[in-house]
This record gives C-alpha cells, structure tokens and sequence, in this order.
C-alpha cells in the first residue's frame, strides 16, 4: 500500500499527540484469560452455580474500628465534633490533635481471635461462604499487605486475618469471600484533617495533617472532610492506581471466591481491570457492586445494602445486612432470630441471597446474644434448608399482606413484619416450597395454589413425621397443621408436582 507524501507528513504531525493519548492510558497487569478490562467484555459474565445454590453467607466486620466498639465508621466520626465517637474518643483518648486513630490501632488486639471455632458456629448455622473484612474505610488492611505499613500483621493483632479466615473456611468446604470499602477511603477519611471549631482546641488541626501520618489519612487539601459525596469526584489516579495494586495484591494472595465492593465498581477502567482480573484468576468467581448499572447485563451481582427489591429480580442479587451496626457497638439493640430468618426466606423467593454480618468486637470472640442468634438460625436451618439451598424461584415471590412494599435498598426498617397470612415460594426440581411465616391457628392457607395453578401429587410439613392433610379448590390451597410446630419461626411446606 503506498502512502501518500500529505499523509504521511499527516502521520509524523499526529504522532506526539498519540504518544500523549497512550501516555495518559493506564496500563494493568491483569492475568490472561476471557475476559478484558472493559464493560463490553465483562457483560459475557455468568452468576457461577455455586452461588445461586448458597442462598447464605457469613460475614465478618471486624478491625481496629472495632476496638472501641462504638459501632461504625468510628475513624471518620471521632473527627465530627458533635458526632457521639467524637466526644468518646475525646473522653477515652484525648484531644484528636494529640490522640487520633493511630493511636487507637494498638489498641486492637483481638486477643480471643478463633476462626477455627468461629467458622465451625457459621458452618453449623448453614454458612456456604464466609466474608471476611480486607479493607475498610479506614485504610487498614486486614492482611499481609505489600503495599501499606498499616496492616493486622504488621500492628494491631499481628496476625493475617484473611489468611487465617480463608484457611478455615476452605477446611470445611466453604466459599470465601473478602470485602474491600478502600476504594473511598481517600475522601472518607478527610475530617482528620479539619479542627476543632469551639473550645480548648479550637483551631488546632487533627493529628491527620501531620506528613508523618499521610500514609494513613491521605495528603489531602484542608477542609477536604467537609465536601464528602459518595462518588470519585476530586480522588487522584495517584489514589486509584493504588486502590487498583492494593486490592489486585489480595485478589493474588487469597483467590477469593467472592469479592464485595462497598459501592459501585470503583474508577472506570480501573475497576473493569481488576473485576477482569478477578475471574480470570480465578474462575467461578463472583464480584458485588452496589450500582444497578454495572449489573444489568452480566458483569456481576448486584448488591442491595440493607434492602431488597419489590419482585423476583431476573439476575441473582444479594441482601448485605448486619445483626445490629457495621462495626461492633456495645449494648445494641440486635434484629431478632425472626427478623433474620424472615429475611433470608424472602431475600430467597426474589431470586437473592443473603449475606450476614455478625460484628466482631476488638477482642475476636461474638457476645453471648450474638451467638445466641447464631444458634437459633443454626436450629431453623437444621429443619427448613431443603427449602433454601439450590432453590429457584417460582411465578411468584410470594402472597400476603405485606407482599407489595417498595424496592431499593436500606428500606428494611420500614419494611412490615411477616405474619401466618404471609407465604413465600421457593422451587427445587418438582418440589415446591411455601414458607408460612408464622404459625397459624390450625391450617394454612395459599389462594395462588389453585387446582389448575399447581398438579399436587403429595404434601408434607418439614420437621413433622406425620402426614399432613390438605385440600385444593379454585380458591388455592389448605393445609391443615399439627399441634406442634416443628419450628418456631417460618414453616416449609413441601409440595411435590405432578
């Protein structure tokens, strides 16, 4: 092909401006595989099996926010004057001028730290994958990090907490999971560098000013703690290249099965590298994002934080809820055993999952009333979990009167409690299930489960040995119940189809 003399001068003209282009273009080490850093690519993505089936994980929040155990996000809120962490650190710790997070570090100790004995209690209580916290907001990280001083081996407890969660999950065939909030850490932690407003130290600026600290608080302009938004407006691709190394070195070192992001998928291309980088490292792995968006069309599982939505979604999603705060707080109030395991029934007949956070607090070891949930969802599941595991959801999610409330997520607290009059649908091969989520008088009834809505062929109460007996009309289904309940929480009714 010849080139002409005006193109080619064209070309050499064009040429710094290429260099340019291609210079200000980041470049990712990502493993080799299907997919690329684009969202092109990552729409191919399938929900693996494995987590479709789990339907329920385990969490834990835990690291030195925890030690105070003032519950979350206490390493941005000591900073707030008026905020309650503010006034306790001050009342505990001292001035944040002179005392600031760095000092509360030493203070996580996590003396009665047992993943072996923790991960056996979540087994028991139904578990199929296990969370543990890499990284929060506060830009600790929870693991043998290369790229940060400020990690659990290297302070506070001085031991590998992912390494060790991950070794006891995997002994007892769970999936593991890591969860990463580091993405807006750089904006999250700039009310470290404010002052006092009023008072004995007004004006005087907060221990995150001092270079000294930059690696833990960010080199961040003054006042920047008081334009927070939960966006990367204003966060450097100094800062986005580190979060993407960071968290590429514990997607390298512990091959999660799972990997949650507190928000969407951080930072454009560089989030889309990393998530490529994920499944092709590890294939069968799933990546969470909090943005509807980034989920539509494969890519990953979409993450309602504290909320689920009003119908059976078409792509597998996942409920991220806690027991009572994020980060432990002393003396909560924490969701009842019901509130839980309602949850988890109708998380499940909308086509989700859910995922539990059980807060740790510093020393390692739940309280008594924690672990007294854990055994009532361990009881239920001893009963129900045929219902639960590897289930599908049927037409419908469910009848009753709180069957209708709005979608989205945090909008569990306004959300009605379920009751006897309330049914959810869960579907496994020929059997279907009907979860009674109470105990009614004397029998249950389903008006969608109508002579030519389902074939019955036989019918049986989980966790009774009886027989049941039961009849069908164009009026749905009845079924009479024993005296005894085989649980004390929602019921599973077993339908076999014709």
């Amino acid at each position: 092909m010849k080139i002409s003399r005006r193109s080619a001068l064209g070309m050499l003209a064009a040429a710094p401006l290429l260099r340019r282009a291609a210079a200000q273009t980041p470049a990712f080490d990502i493993h080799p595989g299907p997919f690329k850093g684009t969202r092109e690519s990552l729409q191919s993505y399938k929900v693996p099996d494995w987590y479709r089936d789990a339907k329920f994980g385990i969490w834990a929040h835990w690291g030195p926010q925890s030690a105070p155990e003032q519950g979350d996000w206490y390493a941005r809120r000591m900073y707030i004057e008026g905020e309650a962490q503010y006034q306790w650190h001050k009342e505990h710790f001292g001035p944040q001028s002179k005392v600031g997070f760095k000092d509360v570090i030493p203070t996580f100790k996590g003396e009665k730290f047992d993943p072996e004995h923790l991960l056996d209690l979540y087994q028991k209580a139904g578990a199929k994958y296990f969370v543990s916290m890499g990284v929060h907001h506060d830009n600790f990280d929870m693991w043998n990090s290369k790229h940060t001083r400020w990690n659990a081996v290297n302070m506070g407890p001085k031991k590998d907490v992912v390494g060790m969660f991950r070794q006891a999950a995997l002994k007892r065939g769970l999936k593991f999971g890591v969860s990463e909030h580091l993405w807006i850490s750089w904006k999250w932690f700039g009310t470290s560098h404010d002052a006092d407003a009023a008072g004995e130290f007004a004006g005087v600026p907060y221990d995150g000013t001092d270079p000294s600290n930059f690696d833990l608080y960010h080199d961040l302009p003054a006042n920047y703690g008081k334009d927070f938004s939960w966006d990367d407006a204003k966060i450097p691709d100094t800062w986005k290249r580190h979060w993407f190394d960071r968290i590429k070195d514990l997607v390298d070192n512990y091959q999660p099965d799972l990997l949650y992001t507190d928000g969407a998928m951080p930072f454009e291309e560089y989030g889309m590298n990393l998530v490529a980088h994920l499944y092709n490292s590890k294939p069968g792995a799933v990546y969470t994002s909090k943005r509807m968006e980034d989920c539509e069309v494969g890519t990953c599982v979409l993450d309602f934080e504290r909320g689920l939505p009003d119908a059976i979604h078409p792509n597998p999603w996942q409920t991220d809820t806690c027991v009572g705060d994020w980060h432990y707080k002393r003396d909560i109030t924490y969701k009842t055993p019901k509130t839980v395991i309602d949850m988890l029934v109708d998380i499940v007949s909308r086509n989700g999952n859910l995922l539990l956070n059980f807060p740790l607090p510093g020393s390692g070891e739940p309280d008594s009333r924690e672990l007294a949930i854990v055994s009532e969802i361990t009881k239920w599941m001893d009963v129900n979990s045929e219902g639960i595991y590897g289930t599908r959801p049927y037409k419908m999610f469910g009848e009753g009167p709180s069957s209708g409330e709005k979608s989205g997520p945090f909008n569990e607290k306004g959300r009605q409690a379920l009751t006897a009059q309330d049914i959810r649908y869960t579907t496994k091969g020929k059997n279907l299930y009907a979860f009674v989520m109470g105990w009614p008088d004397a029998q249950a009834i389903m008006p969608a489960l109508t002579e030519s809505a389902v074939h019955v062929r036989h019918v049986e109460l989980l966790g009774y040995k009886g027989r049941v007996k039961w009849s069908q009309d164009a009026n749905g289904m009845t079924v009479a119940l024993p005296g005894e309940k085989p649980s004390d929480y929602a019921v599973a009714i077993k339908i076999e189809r014709a």
